[in-house]
């Protein structure tokens, strides 16, 4: 089979069983591929030519980048094997390859201390950017999900989170008591409808917001330094790991062990 033709069944075949932005990355990758090797047969591809290819395609990248395009390239040919013709061998499954585009690069987080994050929130004079860094710092959420928030998902401590990154239905983050009863004020407050968003902005917005309240102390803070904070002060008051490990992907938690847990609990700052 044509690589062009083993493209168009990969995707035909991967339209109802993986989300649109897993498709969409795959369709950048596949596209690109499918160019170069349009009319070549599945079985006259040598490792020379995938190599060249990945290293074009991945230069100047980081190695999380390298590393993702060596997944969905390998995941592809695969799928050849498994669905088209079980004689096709992964040309991508090679000690050099995986020793080049696999290997996992760990950076060391920037782990900012309590006192830091207390202070930089309780300096906050804004009620909704205070919500904000409280949602992320005290409840481990990602600031996507703090934006996406509504009344109508707050129920006292629990918040459920519609449509989560883990690609489930939806997912529970259970808040200290105070921010519950700051949150349910503000929304008292400011008449917000149940099915509105409670923090109308946009990431840059929130984003921006962050970076400019860190450098009041003198640290550069960003949206996910809050997330990591979470977990790292989790695991020091002594909270199981298979809690703290399911709120973040492994790439992400090294400092973790990787558990199937079923719900995301917060569990600091009474």
């Amino acid at each position: 089979m044509k690589i062009s033709q083993a493209v168009t069944t990969w995707e035909t075949y991967q339209k109802g069983n993986l989300k649109p932005n897993t498709l969409r990355a795959y369709h950048t990758i596949l596209t690109k591929f499918a160019t170069e090797f349009a009319e070549k047969d599945c079985h006259d591809l040598s490792t020379d030519e995938i190599l060249s290819f990945l290293t074009t395609l991945t230069e100047h990248t980081k190695q999380q980048t390298k590393r993702t395009r060596y997944a969905h390239l390998s995941s592809f040919f695969n799928f050849i094997r498994s669905t088209i013709d079980d004689t096709f061998i992964n040309t991508c499954d090679t000690p050099m390859m995986r020793k080049l585009f696999w290997a996992r690069t760990i950076t060391p987080w920037n782990l900012i201390e309590k006192e830091t994050i207390d202070e930089i929130i309780f300096k906050t004079a804004n009620p909704r950017n205070r919500l904000i860094l409280e949602l992320m710092a005290r409840g481990g959420m990602r600031i996507g999900e703090v934006l996406k928030l509504m009344p109508h998902d707050i129920h006292d401590r629990k918040l459920v989170l519609r449509d989560p990154k883990s690609g489930r239905e939806c997912e529970y983050v259970y808040i200290p008591q105070k921010v519950t009863e700051r949150l349910s004020s503000y929304i008292r407050e400011n008449g917000i409808h149940p099915l509105s968003r409670i923090f109308p902005i946009c990431y840059e917005t929130a984003r921006s917001f962050v970076i400019k309240v860190g450098k009041t102390v003198g640290v550069h803070l960003r949206p996910h330094d809050l997330r990591r904070h979470a977990a790292t002060y989790a695991s020091r008051s002594g909270v199981p790991i298979e809690i703290i490990s399911i709120m973040f992907p492994p790439s992400l938690c090294s400092l973790f062990v990787f558990s199937t847990v079923k719900k995301r609990h917060t569990f600091m700052y009474r």
